[in-house]
């Protein structure tokens, strides 16, 4: 987003696009690019910085001998949490870029970015990803009238070990199956042909979509919300008792041995809170596949 301003801004600053002929001979020409690193909000970010030949470039989003951002993320949650509307945009990349920089100038910037925007939702994705994790944040969107709804995220750890946005999706808290099914259908034909584990919170519809889009895919359920679901069955006295009753489940070494210490939880606990022991019987499958791994990995893949 920031380089997609920045070329905005020296295109206005130079007059023409981008390798348009129209720039031959108009005394100034663009002059390549220099990299430079600022801290932001989410750590060093490397950019690079357009210059022209006369010298007379003076970028306003990354200013000269400027090393920090702020806001940042700010404003590209605000590009998307507006609605991606060319006025509201306009304003919002007004704000932050002072008075002196004209209406054209933040014209072109908006179109420079809703095309890197567009670009990074449709980019080509890595074939295999060892985890994706897809979960929902509820956000106040304006449709109309302000409400809330869930914006779907798929985050991915890269076979490197990095994270990696997949993908953002608006629901409307009503999706199922068919809807997970292009979702992930999306991703597939973005190059993803497999997943090794997917993590998630019984989404309604989410595993019979992975086993169609990716058949030896494993899904595995979150766990503390999970944690969190069984404590709404129960009285608030008896939380942290649950919540030491069941810690000896999730922490078991082995399968056989989480199935050995949920046996006896239930036996504790069925009789007072059946609807607990219901709860972790039909999340079970789900439930079981992080113990196969070593401690460190299960810290990864045991939550969204």
């Amino acid at each position: 987003v920031l380089e997609s301003a920045l070329d905005g801004e020296i295109t206005d600053h130079v007059g023409y696009d981008k390798h348009d002929p129209a720039g031959r001979g108009s005394g100034n020409t663009r002059n390549g690019s220099r990299a430079k690193t600022v801290l932001t909000d989410v750590g060093p970010v490397e950019v690079r910085v357009p210059r022209d030949a006369a010298g007379t470039f003076e970028p306003q989003i990354v200013r000269k001998r400027q090393r920090r951002l702020t806001g940042v993320d700010d404003m590209v949650l605000s590009l998307s949490a507006k609605g991606l509307t060319h006025g509201e945009i306009a304003a919002h990349l007004a704000e932050v870029y002072g008075a002196e920089v004209s209406k054209q100038t933040i014209s072109t910037i908006t179109d420079k970015v809703m095309d890197g925007m567009a670009e990074w939702q449709n980019r080509p994705l890595d074939r295999v990803y060892p985890v994706v994790f897809i979960d929902a944040i509820n956000v106040k969107i304006r449709d109309g009238q302000v409400a809330n709804r869930p914006i779907y995220l798929a985050m991915a750890v890269t076979v490197d070990g990095h994270r990696d946005i997949l993908g953002i999706w608006a629901g409307d808290g009503g999706e199922g199956a068919k809807h997970w099914l292009h979702v992930l259908t999306e991703l597939k034909n973005r190059g993803v042909q497999d997943v090794l584990m997917l993590v998630c919170d019984g989404l309604k519809g989410l595993p019979d979509a992975v086993a169609t889009v990716w058949p030896r895919t494993i899904v595995q359920t979150c766990v503390v919300h999970l944690l969190r679901n069984s404590f709404r069955y129960a009285a608030r006295q008896d939380w942290d008792k649950i919540a030491k009753a069941l810690k000896p489940v999730y922490t078991a070494a082995t399968e056989d041995a989480a199935t050995e210490r949920f046996l006896e939880f239930a036996e504790a606990w069925g009789r007072k809170y059946p609807a607990i022991v219901k709860l972790w019987e039909n999340a079970w499958a789900e439930f079981v596949p992080f113990l196969a791994f070593d401690v460190e990995i299960r810290k990864v893949i045991c939550s969204t």
